[in-house]
């Protein structure tokens, strides 16, 4: 990895899917093997200009997400590099066998793309609100599941996943992200970023819940709580060497998802530290909810994953450190 922070943390002026048709566009000028596919969200997608670009690459299938894959699956097995993307339910729960047998089970190259992950699907409501897509998603087997937190690590993975062999999921923040990362900055998929050090506790934090996290790390800095952040935009395979190494170290975690906290990133950490190292751990997620209408604003406040929700969560894990060791 070759990572530099952002200096000032502040919305990027590029949607993450511009990020994502410019960086596809440039590669399939140097790929022929890269193509895309759509189910009937070119406009969402910011995907007209690739298609226009490259209307011999584009496959839009219509509303067929699990049509779709089998399309994508076809053209790995001819050669291709097919990107194939829609909202993120659509994308998982309504295309889940499509990927399992036609991709997975068949040993195949697909990149599935789900937009507006969790509450950023906003006014769209609970239909097409995620809370589980990654879930869905880690039960298949050899499926690596990711969630690049800004325009920076988007682009670098999206380079990444042209040459790597297997399934892969991404999922992608449509519109503007806190900047986190400069641009330029490289990841090792499968390995956590430490973004910042702390002693007592360690927060483990995805996708949009990163800024808030480290807005909670600054907030107890003043109170002399020391809190350690981590990005951990890898949800499978995770990253249980830095899992362990925090837990052992801060001796607490709090995971931080905007996510079902079943079987998604809370669940991921938890297993890391119950067959290793058992720490007191709290998670920040949807609590085994559906989705419904709102602003994301206030919709972080609805599902409680905003900067109070996470301090109260820190501080509640740090008590019971303390009563752990007396």
């Amino acid at each position: 990895m070759k990572i530099k922070l952002a200096r000032d943390r502040k919305p990027e002026e590029t949607m993450m899917r511009e990020v994502y048709a410019s960086t596809l566009m440039e590669l399939a000028r140097s790929d022929e093997r890269v193509v895309v596919l759509d189910a009937d969200l070119m406009n969402s997608m910011g995907m007209v200009p690739f298609g226009e670009a490259f209307p011999d690459r584009t496959f839009n299938v219509g509303v067929q997400e699990a049509n779709m894959i089998g399309v994508a699956a076809g053209l790995s097995a001819a050669g291709k590099v097919p990107f194939a993307h829609s909202f993120g339910p659509f994308a998982t729960r309504k295309a889940y066998d499509a990927t399992f047998i036609s991709g997975a089970y068949a040993r195949l190259n697909v990149r599935i793309v789900g937009s507006d992950p969790g509450i950023t699907a906003a006014y769209n409501g609970g239909t097409h609100m995620p809370f589980e897509d990654m879930g869905i998603m880690r039960n298949i087997p050899t499926m690596t599941v990711l969630e690049p937190v800004d325009g920076a690590m988007l682009r670098d993975l999206l380079i990444q996943l042209v040459d790597l062999e297997g399934m892969f999921y991404i999922r992608l923040l449509r519109r503007f992200p806190v900047q986190v990362y400069e641009k330029g900055s490289t990841f090792d998929i499968g390995k956590g970023v430490l973004l910042r050090e702390g002693t007592d506790v360690t927060i483990i934090a995805s996708g949009i819940l990163v800024y808030e996290s480290l807005k909670v790390a600054e907030s107890l800095e003043h109170r002399g709580v020391s809190v350690r952040v981590v990005n951990l935009f890898t949800i499978k395979p995770v990253d249980r060497e830095l899992i362990e190494m925090c837990a052992r170290e801060t001796g607490a975690i709090v995971t931080c998802e905007n996510h079902n906290v079943i079987n998604g990133l809370g669940s991921a950490v938890a297993e890391a530290l119950v067959e290793n190292l058992p720490v007191p751990m709290e998670r920040i997620g949807s609590q085994d909810q559906f989705g419904e209408v709102g602003p994301v604003d206030y919709l972080m406040k609805r599902y409680e994953m905003g900067a109070e929700d996470i301090e109260n969560k820190v501080l509640k894990v740090l008590e019971r450190k303390k009563r752990l060791h007396g």
